[in-house]
């Protein structure tokens, strides 16, 4: 490797005392607005203790950022073309250097650990919790806000454990409700299984301060009717009906995303058409006249992607010892209405280069014209990568300072061509 090709990635190794590790996940992002009031790229880091000296070059200008389902997985297994992605980002390049990359997806229903532990097999490397964020994440952040809290979705108690984790002190399932009262949902009865987790509980004098949809629901017909017990109550306490129906509590959804890529050749429908399902027929039991207050998390929300900014300054600061944020952020999609809309969204208020790339193997059909326009589109993630490699060396090399490098592909080392000006390659 020239020493021309070392300063592109890193002017610098930091010495070892210059390396940090950041004390905890950042700060969530605030639902009540659409953009946070600090730039992006001026958020910082916290100091915290060392961490083993660097001795491969890291880019330091630019980093990725990843959607997982249709992106990296699809149907559980992973997409062929994002193992040799990983391996290219990891450092086997033509330049031997890393490129710092983070995971943001809308899926949850597990701990990040969890989720980590899945993908690392997955894609045969090894994805930490810093690098890593699930839909409810930011969720942990409302802890402190309320008390008594309803956890909907995911699968047996996960949820409820992954909230009890954040710091939520009372929560409350579906499964509990049902165990106190079975005619609650006429056609959903608990397993012996289901009976035996959930918690007895009498919910005479409780009261749900609020309702986090964790992840998608499995039995969407029992937790409707039960949201809507809740939406329609005087304060939250079960069994009630509120004259105005505008007493109920705040709906959090850890995404908005209607359709998601899973095994089947036809997107599955998603946490956001339950959602839309539950406002609909709040509306028509409520005539028009109720008050819902709902609230969504995860991608297009721009909170969610300023709120990865900084788990990605910490992550690039905690591994790499960076603390100067990116130039450019490369975001890489498969959903227009989600991961591009956000991309293109938060690449107006921020600093830095937030720099959308659409895949052609998730949601996204090819031939259709994308409701929200990437700045480029590629047929998959190993393509997004080398696309993003050689514009940040064509950016060096037309400065003089690089000359152009071959990018590794399925086949092996090839030049790639690509057109600057977001035209489908």
């Amino acid at each position: 490797m020239s020493s021309q090709q070392t300063e592109f990635f890193r002017d610098n190794l930091p010495s070892p005392g210059e390396v940090t590790t950041p004390d905890s996940i950042p700060s969530s992002p605030e639902l009540g607005s659409s953009s946070s009031s600090d730039s992006i790229a001026s958020l910082g880091s916290p100091a915290s203790p060392l961490s083993p000296p660097i001795t491969q070059p890291v880019a330091d200008s630019f980093v990725f950022a990843f959607d997982i389902d249709g992106v990296l997985v699809r149907g559980g297994k992973a997409i062929p073309e994002a193992l040799q992605a990983m391996k290219v980002l990891n450092g086997e390049n033509e330049y031997g250097i890393q490129v710092p990359h983070i995971f943001l997806t809308n899926g949850g229903g597990k701990t990040e650990e969890e989720r980590c532990g899945d993908l690392s097999g997955q894609l045969n490397c090894d994805i930490k919790p810093g690098q890593f964020i699930c839909g409810h994440t930011p969720m942990r952040e409302m802890a402190e806000k309320y008390g008594t809290v309803l956890v909907v979705g995911g699968e047996g108690e996960k949820c409820r454990h992954v909230a009890e984790g954040y710091g939520f002190k009372d929560v409350v399932t579906p499964g509990d409700i049902i165990k106190h009262n079975a005619a609650t949902t006429p056609f959903r009865k608990l397993t012996p299984e289901e009976h035996a987790n959930s918690r007895e509980r009498d919910f005479t004098d409780v009261v749900i301060d609020a309702v986090f949809v964790f992840a998608d629901s499995r039995d969407w017909a029992g937790d409707i009717q039960i949201m809507l017990d809740v939406a329609m109550s005087k304060g939250g306490r079960l069994g009630t009906r509120s004259e105005t129906n505008d007493e109920g509590p705040p709906f959090y959804f850890s995404h908005n995303d209607v359709v998601w890529s899973a095994a089947h050749e036809h997107v599955r429908l998603g946490m956001g058409a339950l959602r839309r399902m539950f406002e609909v027929t709040f509306k028509d039991l409520t005539g028009g006249n109720g008050v819902l207050h709902t609230h969504a998390f995860g991608k297009p929300q721009v909170s969610t992607f300023e709120f990865a900014s900084r788990l990605m300054g910490q992550w690039r600061q905690t591994e790499h010892g960076l603390v100067a944020p990116p130039d450019t952020v490369y975001f890489v999609g498969d959903t227009p209405e989600s991961d591009i809309q956000g991309t293109n969204a938060v690449n107006k208020v921020a600093d830095n280069d937030w720099y959308s790339i659409l895949v052609k193997t998730g949601v996204y059909q090819d031939g259709t014209e994308p409701a929200f326009k990437p700045r480029v589109t590629v047929e998959n993630v190993l393509d997004a990568v080398n696309h993003g490699i050689k514009r940040e060396m064509d950016k060096k090399a037309d400065r003089g300072q690089l000359t152009k490098p071959a990018l590794v592909s399925d086949s092996g080392i090839t030049d790639i061509a690509v057109d600057m000006d977001g035209i489908t390659i």
